[in-house]
């Protein structure tokens, strides 16, 4: 005989699109849930109106305003439904509108299906999620977001920033890991990896450069105090952060401030120590100087 509680309990992913590639890949990211396919986004409007769906996949056949206006009308519905955009065409302005319309996440083609994994994995383990990132205000050259202080969080928003960018892809991986590292120094050291602190983050795209700032809500410190990370060492001794590290309890790492001021040109903190620029000039921009 059937569990009936099994059944209510049996989370459910609707995976959109033609063929049953997509489907087939959430059935084996995730071998706990439920899934189902539908052709396109007029029948999986029908089916989310008809029962809640844990999670949806939109396919990589559809535009991202096509997919930011199914994300709009299943909020009307469904309000705290997760939906990861999958696209073939996007602007920037879709990623941001998708953005302030809580969507989980953000691939547009071509992007890595190892990513894309993880980001399903992110989506199943997460219980409360949709008041992570929060848009301050935005356009694609000048963008201000708060996040919440946790690792899911940075996940999510360095994908959705990675979709924002338009840097040739050397510049881009580059800023990008910059970035990373300076936001979880932010949230790790300055929030405390505290899920009710947010760190703010700006991202601005000029011409010939890009500047991103981040600020986080701790007490701030010197860069002469933090004995724990790599950029303290001293010429003859490039590994004392470890000792510090392990003394203080510290997670193995302590090379993030020291990695970004190698990828980017200028890394700029503040007085106090919980602000921080990072500036990278474009080739574009060297060249012509």
């Amino acid at each position: 005989m059937q569990d009936d509680s099994r059944i209510c309990q049996l989370k459910m992913a609707l995976a959109i699109g033609p063929d049953a590639q997509l489907a087939e890949v959430v059935s084996r990211v995730l071998p706990q849930w439920g899934v189902e396919r539908v052709p396109d986004n007029t029948a999986a409007l029908t089916a989310i109106k008809a029962r809640p769906f844990d999670l949806v996949v939109t396919g990589d056949n559809t535009s991202g305003a096509a997919d930011l206006e199914l994300l709009r009308r299943i909020r009307a519905v469904r309000p705290h439904t997760r939906l990861i955009v999958l696209t073939n065409e996007s602007t920037p302005s879709d990623v941001i509108a998708c953005m302030r319309e809580y969507a989980f996440s953000y691939f547009s083609k071509p992007f890595s299906e190892t990513l894309l994994e993880s980001m399903l994995r992110r989506a199943s383990e997460e219980t409360c999620w949709d008041d992570g990132i929060e848009v301050l205000s935005a356009t694609p050259e000048w963008i201000r977001i708060a996040a919440r202080s946790d690792l899911a969080t940075a996940d999510r928003l360095l994908q959705f920033l990675h979709e924002i960018t338009d840097l040739p892809e050397s510049e881009k991986d580059g800023v990008a890991t910059a970035f990373r590292e300076i936001l979880l120094n932010a949230m790790e050291y300055g929030a405390r990896f505290d899920p009710c602190q947010y760190v703010e983050i700006s991202y601005v795209r000029a011409r010939h450069m890009v500047l991103c700032r981040v600020k986080d809500p701790g007490q701030g410190f010197s860069l002469e105090e933090i004995r724990h990370a790599a950029v303290a060492n001293p010429a003859d001794d490039p590994l004392r952060h470890i000792e510090q590290r392990e003394a203080q309890g510290l997670r193995v790492g302590g090379f993030g401030v020291l990695m970004a001021r190698s990828l980017v040109d200028e890394l700029i903190y503040s007085e106090k120590g919980n602000e921080v620029l990072l500036v990278k000039y474009l080739e574009s921009f060297r060249r012509s100087a």
